[in-house]
């Protein structure tokens, strides 16, 4: 009878973990809601904005389900990142915003990640992003005409008040539609491996997502279930 106790009691933990956030997500729970909403003509598309460090291990752990997640949204959602500064001058939030003007932060994206926390490559300079970058086939007159643009310029001077307007104070954070706020940390539970935090998250962000689809009439989207990430 004590070991027949103990696999329901299994059962039932797996149960709460895996399938902890099936029922549409909680306000205050799940999520936060901001005050002031910061919200954009998007359509019937739902805006989703991430808010990430380079730096950040977890967000690196983030990034692959991510980028999953949101390629099964497919057309569903507007999707795009903030690079939360580490400070006014941040070399890594400043190495983002040019290769986005650029139009190469999908050949390098994942790269820098990997060389941050695989190869141990800090890449916390200017003059080392630089080489970087350059090795990884971007030209390197070409980088430093964006990063000097006035564009790119004012975009990094803008960061500190868009942080003060979604009320980011750590990342990963993900916003939907300007105004529901979650998070792996927001999401996880006693007991729970990172990973199971992970996949909470975007059963989340499936429920928020819907939940704005439904309000702006548009045809919701099949839920993007969270993939586990691929192995190296």
């Amino acid at each position: 009878m004590r070991f027949l106790r103990l696999m329901l009691a299994a059962v039932t933990l797996m149960a709460s973990t895996s399938g902890a956030f099936a029922a549409e997500p909680k306000s205050g729970t799940d999520y936060t809601v901001l005050e002031s909403p910061v919200r954009s003509d998007t359509g019937k598309k739902v805006e989703v904005t991430e808010f990430f460090m380079y730096s950040c291990p977890h967000c690196k752990a983030l990034d692959p389900l991510l980028s999953e997640w949101v390629k099964k949204q497919g057309d569903a959602i507007l999707f795009h990142r903030v690079h939360f500064p580490s400070s006014a001058n941040d070399p890594q939030a400043h190495a983002y915003l040019t290769l986005e003007a650029m139009g190469k932060l999908d050949g390098l994206h994942e790269k820098i990640f990997t060389a941050i926390h695989v190869d141990h490559n800090r890449l916390n300079k200017d003059e080392l992003l630089l080489d970087f970058v350059a090795k990884n086939g971007v030209d390197k007159a070409k980088y430093l005409d964006y990063f000097n643009s006035f564009a790119v310029q004012a975009k990094m001077k803008r960061l500190p008040q868009i942080i003060a307007a979604y009320k980011v104070d750590s990342a990963p954070t993900l916003v939907i539609d300007g105004r529901f706020v979650t998070s792996p940390s927001l999401t996880s539970r006693p007991g729970q491996t990172e990973l199971q935090s992970q996949q909470a998250v975007l059963q989340v962000m499936d429920g928020l997502v819907a939940k704005v689809q439904q309000e702006k009439g548009a045809k919701p989207a099949a839920a993007a279930t969270p993939a586990q990430p691929a192995k190296k």
